[in-house]
Parts: structure tokens; sequence; C-alpha cells
């Protein structure tokens, strides 16, 4: 039979010392599930399921870290997570496990009731949303990631077919940093605005039809999707900086086309201000002489 002993004669293992000085930047626990809540700008809220993973920096002098305290922080606040508490939650937990920084990442499918473009008939379409969160001492960055299914038409196949063009399901990747609210649906919009054609859960013959002519009138390269939606990031003060990825999955080939775009505004803009003092700097010293 088992013996039950109090917690105080039980040893804490992780608690001891570690004599190889070697720092853990990250440690903890990954894809675990659990009920979360995101603002719906149609329906005020979503109810989904996250998958979260929850990291801490480990000192070199300790041996572990307690992997039930992540655990316990899930489950103490609301049997459903909000965005809200998502902030709150990266503050305690590198307070309860005496950590300089933490990482947190919650990844949730994320449904658009949609529209067909001519019938208008209804229908749920998914798009896979990350929220990532991290935290060195007091100060907290968060990311939105998320990924956009569209269509993508080559232009090169249009330009030199007789008939018909290359077309094909592209993931737009879109990972933002945000300076203030803004809503899911917006960054989705943005991505799909600026593709050969957005695409849709249910069509009906007539919505095929306008799809596929709707594409055709709008060939893009994967270079021209990561430099059309850039452009449009640019334009949009909410977001500080981003990184943009187009993927297609070729048709006519076994592999995919890739691109990227990342850029910091804020670098950016410490960049330009140094310009212009070394600027004003040199034409005082050639006034001067």
């Amino acid at each position: 039979m088992n013996k039950i002993l109090p917690k105080s004669l039980l040893k804490d293992v992780q608690g001891i010392p570690d004599a190889r000085r070697i720092a853990i930047d990250k440690v903890g626990i990954k894809a675990i599930r659990h009920p979360v809540r995101v603002k719906d700008r149609a329906e005020g809220e979503q109810h989904t399921i996250a998958e979260f993973d929850m990291y801490v920096n480990l000192p070199h002098d300790f041996k572990g870290t307690h992997m039930s305290r992540f655990v316990e922080i899930l489950n103490q606040h609301d049997r459903e997570i909000s965005v809200a508490s998502f902030r709150q939650m990266l503050t305690e937990m590198t307070e309860r496990l005496d950590a300089e920084s933490g990482y947190i990442e919650m990844r949730f499918p994320f449904f658009i009731d949609k529209a067909a473009p001519v019938s208008g008939v209804r229908s749920l379409l998914d798009y896979q949303v990350s929220l990532i969160g991290e935290i060195t001492g007091t100060q907290i960055q968060t990311r939105i990631k998320v990924i956009v299914p569209v269509t993508s038409l080559c232009p090169c196949s249009k330009t030199i077919s007789d008939r018909g063009a290359h077309n094909q399901r592209s993931h737009v990747t879109l990972t933002v940093l945000i300076e203030d609210f803004i809503w899911l649906e917006e960054l989705i919009e943005l991505v799909e605005q600026e593709a050969s054609c957005q695409i849709y859960g249910l069509l009906k013959r007539p919505d095929e039809k306008y799809v596929t002519e709707y594409a055709y009138d709008n060939p893009k390269f994967v270079e021209d999707m990561v430099r059309d939606v850039a452009s449009r990031l640019e334009a949009e003060p909410r977001i500080s900086a981003y990184i943009v990825e187009s993927e297609n999955f070729e048709s006519i080939h076994n592999h995919s086309a890739y691109a990227l775009i990342e850029r910091d505004k804020r670098q950016r803009g410490f960049g330009e201000q140094a310009i212009l003092a070394r600027a004003e700097r040199l034409a005082t010293e050639a006034a001067e002489v």
C-alpha cells in the first residue's frame, strides 16, 4: 500500500542547485489544449479550443522548473481563457516560476461566416490563428499570426497560354506586432483583398464561374502577394512591425513557391531620425567652417 507523505517531507528535486552553469532559454509545456473565448466582429464573441505552449527561462543554477504550475495557471482563470486574460497569464507565469522572461503561444481555429459572391449562400471558413505573447521583466509584446488561404493565378502562365492559366490555393501568413486593438477579421480581409481571389467554404455553379474569372482577371506572382500586402500594412498605424509570407502550392510542380517580407517600422523610424540628425550635424559643421 502506498504511503502518503505530507508535502513538507517530499524533496523538491527541481529546486536543487545545478552545477553545470548552463542557463536554459525556454522550458515549460507544449501543446496543451484549453477552451478560449475570442472577439468576433459579427457575433461579439466566439468560443473555440486553443493549443497552448508555455515557457519560461531557467537560470543556470536551478536544476528544473515546476511543470505543474503552468497547468495551474491555465486552470486558475475562467473555464474559457479570453484574449484579455492572456497578458495577465504572462505576468502570473513569470512571477510564480521566479523567471525573468516568459513566452505563451495559443493557436486556435477562427471561423468566419462568408456569403458566396453570386448566390449569396452562406458557409463557415476556418482560419488558423495564433496569439503570441512574450514578457521580459515588465515589458510585454503581443503578436498576432494568421494563416489566410487564398487563390493565386500565375501571370506568366496567363500571358503565354492560348487557353487558361495555372492557379492554386495559397497560404498567406501574416504575423503582426500591434500597438492598438485590431479585429482578426480586418487582418484576414486585408490579405484576401490582395489575392487573385478569396476562397469560400461553399460555392454554387454561378459562384464557381465568378471566382474562376475573377482570379483570371487578377493574376499574381508570389512576389506580388507579399508586396501588395506589405503596402497595406505600411499604411496601418496600429501595426508597428510585421512579417508577411506567401506560399503557393503549385499545381504544375511538386514544390511550392515562397516569398517573405519582414519590416519593423519602429527601427526604421529610429534610423530615419538618426539620418536626419547626422545631416543636421554635418550642415552645422559646414556652416561653422
